[in-house]
């Protein structure tokens, strides 16, 4: 890009400038086949031509929803970008209410849909204008056909870093989701960081099982391009895709991302270190119990921890290998470069002590621009000085490390005192049979309400309620200890998150289905 013009780069800008010098270089790896830059680049540029055939202009909402990420999914998105639409990754995982929501919400005008949802799109309601397109029938091919791909570079050239580029929408655990859009100034800039702080290079394939409709594995891609490394994904993730894919593409840098994922490989028959070899890195999130496990697990390859949101488009601070095991498994890292955090008290505003836990907030070049269509939900999230208000309860140590402690929301008031769900879910993984826990409040007709815990159990072994309850007296603060426990299979999830609201709603259920208004009540005990 010629000095002066940086301002005109969009997010195809990486790949186009890899694609020019060394288009034999591996820019995509699946588990069925390779992309190459060049192939990616030309493939994107066929994309957009097909879409502009389509009617498709700058500012355009086009939605895609496909079952897996494969090529097709990536050359459309860089399609996209090249006619400077706006991307609207569509939850795989979504249902006919919540695709009719998000159609309407974004204005969408094309639903690009894979006919393994045929069912899905008969049961949604379409919005007026919105029109929906397999995007492998003979309809979009064709399209293509009378656009000359002049035209597109023209279009191309016409707007760039300050234009919007997608809408992500958040998981909604709580309410509606709402889209998160971001500009592709933003996107690049994400990448950039993610490329330095990591330390990416051409040699790396940086893996992740993580789907194109959560940010995290924009985030991943993004990071690789700006690095011409290699972008590596499972698809559909599978443990076992997963452990032969790694292995095989001796992948050097793995986003698991979430415990769920990263044990199901860890766990699988056809995991060993060895296997592993060339792996440096593993990005994971977790409470210290279990990322020590997941160290010990893979010790060759340094394990470091991260935090971020869709509205700080994808990671805000991500650890580092440089620093000591101890520190990986407390520290989410240091803010990426550009950004800007700050911990204040949730209700005066003030900025707190390192150390203190407070409110997260922050700003810089990745910070989302709107919630897309929601000017009041804007307002009220960011601040006249550019300050995004994340509701997260985080610590800074005065290093600028950054650790999680919860979501405000997150928190539970059990007479009076707050609970952490974080800090009981962190030592309920601490007893051997415990695979993962969430805490969820349960109403209380004595204390408001008390903690109740969801777990799911290793293999082969089967504690009972009152075993793990016993497990947390006298070790942890009494109003702390879980006052039910229920063991699940499946978790109700949301994309890549739990649906804790989906949790409390059936522990509330339950409670009153049997009459319970108040808790067993618990002896402090004695700690052991």
């Amino acid at each position: 890009m010629p000095e002066g013009h940086a301002d005109k780069q969009t997010i195809a800008a990486p790949l186009d400038a890899v694609a020019a010098v060394d288009p034999g270089r591996p820019a995509v790896a699946l588990p069925d086949r390779s992309v190459t830059y060049g192939e990616l680049a030309d493939a994107s540029l066929l994309a957009a031509r097909r879409l502009r055939g389509l009617g498709v202009r700058a500012g355009g909402r086009v939605a895609v929803l496909r079952p897996e990420v494969d090529a097709p999914y990536l050359e459309t998105l860089f399609g996209l970008a090249r006619l400077g639409a706006i991307s609207v990754p569509v939850n795989a995982r979504y249902k006919a209410s919540e695709l009719t929501y998000l159609l309407a919400d974004a204005g969408v005008s094309l639903l690009l849909v894979d006919g393994y949802y045929a069912d899905l799109l008969d049961a949604a309601d379409l919005p007026a204008g919105c029109r929906a397109l397999d995007p492998g029938g003979a309809e979009l091919a064709a399209a293509g056909d009378g656009v000359d791909p002049e035209e597109v570079r023209v279009a191309e050239a016409a707007f760039g870093a300050a234009d919007p580029a997608r809408i992500i929408y958040t998981s909604g655990t709580t309410a509606h989701p709402k889209g998160c859009l971001h500009d592709h100034g933003a996107l690049l800039a994400q990448g950039g960081a993610v490329a330095e702080r990591l330390g990416l290079s051409a040699a790396d394939s940086f893996w992740t099982p993580l789907p194109m409709f959560h940010t995290a594995g924009w985030s991943t891609l993004l990071g690789a391009l700006a690095a011409g490394a290699t972008f590596a994904h499972c698809g559909i993730f599978a443990a076992e895709r997963a452990v032969e894919q790694i292995a095989a593409a001796r992948c050097t840098v793995l986003f698991p991302g979430f415990e769920t994922v990263w044990m199901a490989v860890l766990d699988h028959p056809g995991f060993f270190p060895e296997r592993f070899a060339a792996a440096r890195l593993v990005i994971n999130v977790g409470v210290p119990e279990r990322m020590r496990l997941m160290q010990e697990r893979l010790p060759a390859a340094a394990q470091v921890s991260n935090t971020g949101s869709t509205e700080a488009c994808g990671w805000l601070a991500i650890g580092e290998a440089a620093e000591s095991a101890a520190a990986r498994t407390r520290s989410a890292g240091r803010p990426l470069a550009g950004m800007e955090v700050r911990i204040v008290d949730p209700e005066s505003g003030a900025d707190l002590a390192p150390g203190e836990a407070g409110e997260m907030i922050f700003r810089g070049p990745c910070r989302l621009r709107e919630y897309w269509g929601d000017a009041e939900g804007t307002a009220a999230a960011i601040d006249a000085e550019g300050w995004f208000h994340s509701g997260d309860l985080v610590r800074q140590d005065a290093g600028g490390g950054l650790a999680f402690v919860s979501r405000i929301k997150d928190m539970l008031k059990v007479g009076g005192e707050n609970v952490a769900a974080a800090e009981v879910e962190g030592y309920l993984l601490t007893h051997p049979a415990v695979r993962v826990a969430h805490v969820v409040a349960a109403p209380d007709g004595h204390y408001g309400e008390v903690p109740a815990a969801f777990v799911e159990l290793e293999p082969g072994v089967a504690p009972g309620e009152a075993e793990l309850i016993d497990f947390c007296v006298g070790r942890i603060a009494t109003y702390k200890v879980p006052r039910y426990v229920r063991v699940v299979e499946e978790w109700p999830m949301s994309g890549t998150k739990v649906r804790k609201v989906e949790l409390r709603e059936r522990i509330a259920a339950e409670l009153a289905e049997r009459g319970v208004a108040t808790a067993p009540r618990i002896a402090s005990g004695a700690p052991r």
